[in-house]
């Protein structure tokens, strides 16, 4: 998996230059009023509100607009409804990549896309055409500069987690997602600084890409994740660090 967590602390890192522009909040703010809707408008009882306030705050999101995103969810103040879905398709070399949108429209967004993954060599396939190949999992990314590999294992191990593998310069932790949670705050409790951590679809295999192939399929997975539309974007990638580096600088 050479790269993979890579690629996942640099958008991680992106997230907060996002911020500063405001598309970070768009996305969180979507993901406030839906988690509102579903589950209700208070976070000790609703772990996907509770989890989305924490995103908030992480990017210094003011209180207010956080507050007016759940009274929208839960119906308290008028706000646009968006609809879940998600969709599937293949990148270069045959990646498969799975899509997480929350869309007010969703024949322009499924429009968008198509254009996205059709000019960057890839193209929209059924729905469950890929998402057997993922499994619902939480997700983190450590620097090996960060910590022991002894130290997240005592730490990770004892909070619930189920795996851990190096990857490059990172290690990646693996979660069944009830325990996604614990985790997370048992590392933020040892001071263990996180390049990235989520809730999410894991690859159960990989696709290793070189050169162009490599160089238009991150074109490919930033255009997808700068969508508005779009919540989270996974892939089966495997890329060499070096490569991801000179695609990001």
């Amino acid at each position: 998996m050479s790269g993979h967590s890579k690629w996942h602390s640099i958008k991680y890192k992106k997230a907060a230059q996002d911020a500063k522009r405001g598309k970070i909040f768009t996305k969180i703010i979507r993901e406030l009023a839906v988690a509102a809707r579903i589950g209700g408008g208070e976070p000790d009882t609703n772990p996907r509100l509770r989890k989305a306030v924490s995103e908030a705050k992480a990017v210094n999101m003011p209180a207010d607009n956080i507050k007016r995103a759940i009274m929208k969810g839960t119906g308290q103040l008028e706000g646009v409804s968006y609809e879940e879905i998600a969709y599937e398709g293949y990148g270069p070399g045959g990646v498969a990549i799975f899509v997480e949108v929350l869309s007010d429209n969703k024949n322009r967004t499924v429009s968008e896309l198509r254009h996205v993954f059709s000019k960057n060599g890839g193209n929209i396939g059924e729905s469950g055409c890929v998402s057997w190949m993922f499994k619902r999992k939480g997700y983190v990314v450590v620097e090996q500069t960060k910590a022991s590999e002894d130290e997240l294992l005592d730490v990770i191990l004892e909070a619930g987690a189920e795996d851990l593998k190096e990857d490059g310069s990172n290690y990646e932790i693996f979660t069944p997602p009830e325990n996604y949670e614990e985790v997370v705050n048992a590392l933020k409790e040892h001071n263990i600084e996180l390049a990235a951590s989520n809730l999410g679809y894991i690859p159960q295999n990989y696709v290793k890409l070189e050169g162009k192939q490599a160089q238009q399929l991150l074109r490919l997975m930033e255009e997808l994740e700068d969508h508005d539309d779009v919540q989270h974007v996974w892939a089966n990638f495997d890329i060499d660090e070096e490569e991801i580096a000179k695609y990001s600088n």
